[in-house]
């Protein structure tokens, strides 16, 4: 399978179509590509300048001349933009109240509540939890060839997160459907079945969210939902819709990066056959094992930021509300500041990556999510240590989500 990709090196106008399996099943030595000639190209199907460079996307990120809103700073009138579609209304009533949509001074008081939730103490806190939940689920592994996606990565971060916010684990399938049809809004090429599926998944959350909340109103708990209501009604101002979203944005985000980070990482060790024998023993080994899959392999590979005013920068003129697209998943191929890029080097001492963000929308649950892929990794490879690939693993058809639609393994 061949890959068609054009790159002009005096307009910098990229020509590489997102849904080709040949790009979305290996995309990294597309950004190897890109990343030899420029950091910073026109990307004709997605209609965006776009970042892949490892500074250049640093730089970005911490811009305060970026936002991942802009309505708070202009009108739609004033930027041309028509109004909202109807038919995505609960949808876009979600993304306005989510703090990874908002920016200071709002995004600064939502983030300062949730960030409570993942302070080192209480993470670790997780640390037996998540151990017992990974032994429970390789107990029940079949004897033959099995998906590790669906009996492994995917249970151990929703079950997690529905746990830390107090939702019953048998909604953990429920939640995965909900959540699937609403990340799928961020793809390439979406259309309006997708759109309808996600509004009514967003509806459907929110409603069940709203429940949710009602209970532990009138019952408070010690998981998170029961803290950040507490926070509203000790007077922090936060909303009801607020208090919804962020809800929403955490069992989301805190299990879809997560699920396709382990599986990577998994496929990865196999294919690259990495001695885990002795790493599993090694906590810092360990450590350094999942940084490099997260640059080697990272989940999330787009993330766009409005432009708050006109601006200049890398040689692209961009108004107020036009979006500057960063390539999260390029940034640890750049050879300008990682060593060999294309070698998955597990003992690499460091591994720049930007799976996680930077700046003020640095990942909250960055903790967490290092936690659970070491101690599964830890676990996995202890209890399976002949674990191998049973078949070619099949990659999604989803680029700005990077991983595994199934991972057939044998233990």
């Amino acid at each position: 399978m061949t890959l068609t990709l054009t790159l002009d090196p005096v307009s910098r106008r990229l020509s590489l179509d997102p849904r080709d399996p040949a790009f979305y099943r290996r995309p990294f030595a597309a950004y190897e590509t890109i990343l030899a000639q420029t950091p910073v190209a026109y990307w004709e199907q997605l209609g965006l300048w776009c970042v892949f460079g490892y500074d250049e996307v640093n730089r970005v990120l911490r811009d305060k001349r970026f936002g991942r809103e802009v309505l708070h700073v202009t009108t739609r009138e004033a930027l041309g933009w028509l109004e909202p579609l109807s038919h995505t209304r609960d949808f876009d009533a979600i993304d306005a109240h989510s703090i990874l949509e908002r920016e200071p001074p709002v995004h600064t008081r939502l983030r300062a509540l949730v960030s409570k939730a993942f302070v080192s103490r209480r993470v670790e806190s997780l640390r037996p939890a998540i151990e017992s939940m990974a032994h429970a689920l390789i107990d029940g592994f079949p004897p033959g060839p099995f998906d590790l996606i669906e009996a492994y990565a995917t249970p151990i971060p929703v079950r997690i997160i529905a746990r830390m916010l107090g939702v019953p684990e048998h909604m953990a399938p429920q939640l995965l459907a909900w959540s699937h049809d609403m990340v799928a809004m961020y793809g390439v090429g979406r259309d309006r079945a997708v759109e309808e599926r996600a509004n009514d998944a967003a509806g459907a959350f929110a409603a069940f969210v709203r429940d949710l909340v009602a209970q532990r109103r009138a019952s408070p708990g010690d998981d998170l939902l029961s803290v950040l209501i507490a926070a509203e009604e000790a007077g922090d101002r936060l909303s009801e819709a607020e208090l919804v979203s962020t809800a929403i944005l955490l069992l989301n985000a805190g299990h879809e990066a997560t699920v396709h980070a382990l599986g990577n990482a998994v496929h990865t060790l196999l294919r690259e056959e990495v001695d885990m024998a002795a790493l599993v023993h090694d906590d810092a080994a360990l450590a350094r094992v999942v940084e490099e899959s997260l640059r080697y392999a990272p989940p999330l590979h787009l993330f766009k930021r409005y432009a708050l005013e006109a601006l200049e920068l890398y040689g692209v003129e961009l108004r107020q509300g036009e979006q500057m697209a960063l390539i999260l998943g390029a940034t640890g191929r750049d050879a300008r500041v990682v060593e060999r890029p294309d070698a998955f080097l597990p003992s690499r001492p460091t591994a720049p990556h930007t799976s996680f963000g930077a700046g003020i929308h640095f990942c909250v649950g960055a903790p967490l999510a290092r936690l659970e892929l070491q101690l599964a990794l830890k676990v996995l490879f202890t209890r399976c240590p002949a674990l191998r690939l049973a078949a070619v693993p099949e990659i999604r058809d989803s680029w700005h989500f990077h991983g595994q639609e199934r991972l057939l393994v044998s233990c």
